[in-house]
This record gives structure tokens, C-alpha cells and sequence, in this order.
């Protein structure tokens, strides 16, 4: 594998506890009393709480003597317009620690529920980096997806419907306090959903990988993660029965949350955060649709960590160039995007063709992301990917 030739210096962003594994959700009654919880919120969404997964939480608080509310109201794709409504809803109440139950958009909405019921104030006061004064209310995040790593993150994502734009509260102060990663809970999670939620932290794998914020204790997570995931992934979407793929999905997804919290994901994600706003494209699905077409476009920046990840995604490369095994990654994340499902061109959406420059001009505005892609993007580069993606 491509390794740096100075280790340089780095530092690590985690809650303050993490426990990953089957039954790990019983860990929540032990710290609920350690936080000195009386008073919970669970956020979640209406498909996680017609699941039935909420009562087992609801049960262990209890027995715990934790008096517990539930918003339910999560909305898939969460809107600064949504959080705000929310906000105000249940400013009302005091509570001690938000749970955010369920995909990356539970945890994201708690994440923005713990700062404005803690200082108030307009949801815009708080987008970018570290807007956020102080922590704000507890946060435990309990995934019951594999996919966005949004329980081990800094950052929190809402669509800004006015603007047509994703934006982000960056932020350690929205770090959890504690993750509780248990494999149990993802067991009922739809085909597509798993999908959407499993090619999602395969991208988080290899744009942290890639990302010129990388670093060598991010490398080597993000490595186990892309083998996890990239071994797993099919299975589970065709046999979500199986418990083993279940699982190493579940710790796949954790630690590539943990890479890319801090390494930081690049110009996929830049990509796909104006084709969710303007088509409302599932986060997943847009990343894993952009995720050959980036790559292809950043080989020549970084081909030696590009062919590393074709060797990682299981690629034979004996005898091939670097340029060569580098392609044969990319071929590989297109089969797998073939074989879970789903879409790989924008055309497949119905995007109109003439929506491509619009979303290519709004891509550069995403700087933040931008600037951790390993090839220095132009408008015309930009303009070429949405093209080669359609």
C-alpha cells in the first residue's frame, strides 16, 4: 500500500465512547446513569419507528428510570426549514440527552436539535465551521443503518430548500458523547435503503483514502473499512438475513465515519450535494452514481493510492501499470454499483441534460469539500464529470 514517507502529525475527533457489536445497545442503561440522565428525546424517523425499533430503547431507559419523549418526525433528507420546525416544537421541554435513532438523518437532526434547544438563535447562525459556541445538549447516536458514519462525526447536513444547496454545522461540539453501533438493529433494513446507505460509507472509504487531509492512522482505518464493505456489501443487500455481512457492514460504515470525520471526504460528496437539493436524489445514491466518474477524474492526481484500492476492493493487479490497476478499481465500484442496484447514470433519474451546468456551477461553491480533493478541480473538469455522469 502506498504509505507517506514522513509520518506527519495528526489529531483524532471521536466521542468520548464507542462500542460496537451485537447487543451493544444494552450498554445504553449503563451510560444513561453515567451522563445522570432523568430526561430523554428520541429522534428518529416515521420508518424507524414503524419498525418497532424505538420500544426496545424506550424499554431500557425505563428500567433505567429515564423519563422518555419521542420525536418522530425526522425527515429523511433533513431541511434547515424542517430543524427549525422542529426546534420550536419542542423548545418547551428540557431534557437531558437527545438519542438520534436511525440513518445519518436522525443523528444529523439531533445533532441540530442539541444547538438550537440549547442556545436558540436562527439555524443559519450555525452553518460552517465551528459556528457553534459551546456543546450543546448530550448526544447518543444509535445507527440502525450502515452508511453515513454520522455517529462518529463532527458534522451534521441540511438541505437549504430557499438555495437549492446542502450546507453544514462543522463543529467537535456536535461530536457524540457516546456511539452505540449495534448490527442487531440494521438486520430489517430494506434492500434499498442498504444499498443507497452501504455505497455511501464505501465512498466515505475512499475519499478519505484519497483526501489531501489524509493521514496515516486514517489510511490504515480506512483500509480495513474499504475490505469490510467492499466484501460484504453485495451480500447483504441480496440476503440481509445474513448476519455476518450484517455485521462487518455495520463496523465497515462505523470506521469509515471514523476515517472521513477525520480526514474528511472530497469532490463526490461536492458533487452530490447540489443533486440531492435540487432532485432530492437520496444522499447514497448520488454518491455511489458520482463515485466511478470522480475517481476516473482524480487517477492522474493520485494513481498509486488509486490502484492501492483496486488491491483493496479485492482486484487482481499482477502485471498491470499503476494507471491500469488504478482503472481496474474503478471498474470494480462499477460492477458493485451494478450488482446492489442502484442507479448509475443521471439519465436513469430522468435528470434533464440542461440541469448539468447549473449543478456544475453550484459544485464549486462547495470549497469546503473541494479543497480536500486529491486533483485540484477546474469548472470544465467539474463540467466533464457531470457530463461522463449522465
Amino acid at each position: 500500500m502506498t504509505a507517506k514517507s514522513v509520518i506527519a502529525p495528526y489529531k483524532i475527533r471521536l466521542p468520548q465512547n464507542i462500542y460496537f457489536g451485537a447487543g451493544s445497545l444494552d450498554n445504553l442503561a449503563v451510560e444513561a446513569k453515567r451522563m445522570q440522565v432523568r430526561k430523554a428525546l428520541i429522534v428518529t424517523d416515521q420508518g424507524v419507528f414503524k419498525s418497532g425499533l424505538v420500544q426496545p430503547v424506550q424499554e431500557i431507559l425505563s428500567k433505567a428510570s429515564v423519563s422518555v419523549d419521542v420525536f418522530s418526525e425526522a425527515e429523511p433528507e433533513p431541511t434547515l426549514a424542517g430543524l427549525a420546525a422542529a426546534a420550536k416544537k419542542l423548545s418547551l421541554n428540557k431534557y437531558d440527552v437527545l438519542i438520534g435513532l436511525g440513518g445519518g438523518s436522525s443523528i444529523d437532526t439531533a445533532k441540530g436539535l442539541s444547538v438550537l434547544l440549547a442556545f436558540g438563535g436562527d439555524e443559519q447562525d450555525y452553518i460552517g465551521t465551528d459556528k457553534i459556541p459551546a456543546p450543546g445538549i448530550k448526544l447518543i447516536a444509535i445507527p440502525t443503518t450502515a452508511g453515513t458514519g454520522s455517529e462518529v462525526t463532527n458534522v451534521a447536513i441540511f438541505s437549504d430548500t430557499e438555495k437549492e444547496l446542502k450546507v453544514g454545522m462543522i463543529s467537535d461540539n456536535l461530536l457524540a458523547k457516546v456511539a452505540l453501533v449495534d448490527p442487531v438493529l440494521t438486520y430489517g433494513c430494506p434492500r434499498g435503503v442498504t444499498a443507497a446507505s452501504g455505497i455511501d460509507a464505501l465512498v466515505h472509504g475512499i475519499e478519505c483514502y484519497t483526501s489531501n487531509k489524509s493521514n496515516s492512522f486514517t489510511d490504515s482505518v480506512a483500509i480495513r473499512a474499504m475490505r469490510l464493505i467492499s466484501g460484504s456489501l453485495k451480500t447483504a443487500v441480496n440476503n440481509g438475513s445474513d448476519k455476518d455481512a450484517r455485521s462487518a457492514m455495520a463496523e465497515g460504515a462505523l470506521l469509515a465515519g471514523i476515517a472521513f470525520g477525520n480526514s474528511s471526504v472530497a469532490a463526490v460528496h461536492a458533487l452530490a450535494y447540489p443533486l440531492g437539493a435540487r432532485f432530492h436524489v437520496s444522499h447514497g445514491n448520488a454518491n455511489g452514481l458520482l463515485l466511478p466518474h470522480v475517481m476516473k477524474c482524480n487517477v492522474p492526481a493520485a494513481p498509486n493510492k488509486y490502484a492501492d484500492i483496486a488491491q483493496i476492493l479485492g482486484e487482481r493487479t499482477d502485471g498491470l501499470t499503476t494507471h491500469e490497476a488504478a482503472g481496474a478499481g474503478i471498474n470494480a465500484v462499477k460492477t458493485l454499483i451494478r450488482d446492489i442496484g442502484i442507479p448509475s447514470r443521471l439519465s436513469d433519474l430522468n435528470i434533464p441534460e440542461e440541469a448539468l451546468e447549473g449543478m456544475a456551477v453550484a459544485t464549486m461553491d462547495v470549497t469546503r469539500l473541494l479543497a480536500n480533493n486529491p486533483r485540484t478541480l477546474t469548472l470544465d473538469d467539474v463540467r466533464g464529470i457531470w457530463r461522463d455522469a449522465w
